[in-house]
């Protein structure tokens, strides 16, 4: 070595910048971020939000996927410690050792503000086995509900084959996850149009149809919305009754208050009781009398939205 060598130590090495990979936060693409990285051979943390102190951007249970060259997908906050909570996750796949750390109140680091108020904490797993991973995204790929169990004491992550509740049993955190949103757009309309084309953007599962097909039954399930976008009660009502022998979180049907009488009437007719037709939310929406394709649009997705959440989406 000449004189003019300088020798680097691994501790004078540049330390890598955390970079994000893409935003999201759909739990389904953030784990298969994780698996990805443990498929090709990388080191990879798990990243949990699993107490709240206070005021909060997120919900416990929301996530993030870390890799050890630093890239990262998922949200634990608002944005604001995501960079932060990274470096410690590269920490934690070069150590090996699983951490807990907090922000915002209650936190060592003064300089980390959360601008909720609050503070959270968050377990960071060191992933060791995919096996967890590819369990829960074969049981959402089925349409199925799905859990991760993490122990902290023995720094293990377990799937569930039940579905859990989100949050502390015992000594360990359950992250509940649930399939994605299926929404199903009936009618030959602008208004069907529109909202189809808005929930695809919004990155639902969207499936369109304007006559009652043998396969909707079989997809109808319990996180699915089933949307009546016709102006013809006699065309709606074979798909009505078939949403309505299913059992989706969302039933909507477009129409006035009058039309909607009609509509109860004749499912009266066919033996369908009060509480089966209390399920049916008419007139569409959540603001009444929407005239154009994109407000009616934007007025039916956010009613799913909001039902969605009432049936206690992870």
């Amino acid at each position: 070595m000449g004189q003019n060598a300088i020798c680097i130590s691994p501790a004078d090495s540049p330390r890598v910048t955390p970079e994000q990979a893409f935003l999201t936060d759909d739990s389904r693409e953030i784990l298969r971020f994780a698996l990805e990285a443990l498929t090709a051979g990388m080191g990879a943390a798990l990243v949990t939000l699993v107490a709240i102190r206070g005021g909060a951007a997120r919900s416990p249970g929301a996530q993030m996927a870390v890799r050890e060259d630093g890239l990262y997908c998922g949200f634990v906050s608002g944005g604001c410690v995501e960079a932060a909570v990274a470096y410690e996750a590269m920490e934690v796949i070069a150590s090996g050792q699983d951490r807990e750390v907090r922000y915002g109140e209650g936190s060592p680091y003064f300089d980390i503000v959360l601008p909720c108020g609050g503070g959270i904490t968050l377990s960071i797993h060191r992933l060791r086995s995919a096996q967890p991973l590819l369990a829960v995204l074969n049981q959402l790929e089925q349409r199925q509900p799905a859990g991760l169990r993490y122990l902290p004491q023995s720094q293990t992550l377990q799937s569930i084959a039940s579905s859990p509740k989100t949050g502390w049993q015992g000594d360990g955190f359950d992250t509940a996850y649930r399939p994605g949103v299926r929404v199903i757009v009936f009618g030959r309309s602008i208004e069907a149009q529109t909202t189809a084309a808005l929930a695809q953007t919004a990155g639902y599962d969207v499936h369109t149809g304007t006559d009652l097909d043998a396969y909707i039954d079989r997809i109808i399930d319990t996180d699915t919305a089933v949307l009546l976008l016709w102006h013809d009660l006699h065309r709606e009502l074979p798909v009505l009754q078939a949403a309505l022998r299913g059992k989706p979180f969302y039933i909507g049907a477009l129409g006035s208050h009058r039309t909607h009488c009609q509509r109860c009437q004749s499912l009266r007719e066919r033996g369908w009781s009060e509480g089966d037709i209390a399920r049916i939310k008419a007139p569409i929406g959540i603001f009444p009398k929407a005239r154009d394709a994109r407000s009616l649009a934007l007025s039916v997705l956010a009613d799913v939205a909001a039902a969605r959440l009432q049936t206690g989406e992870p």
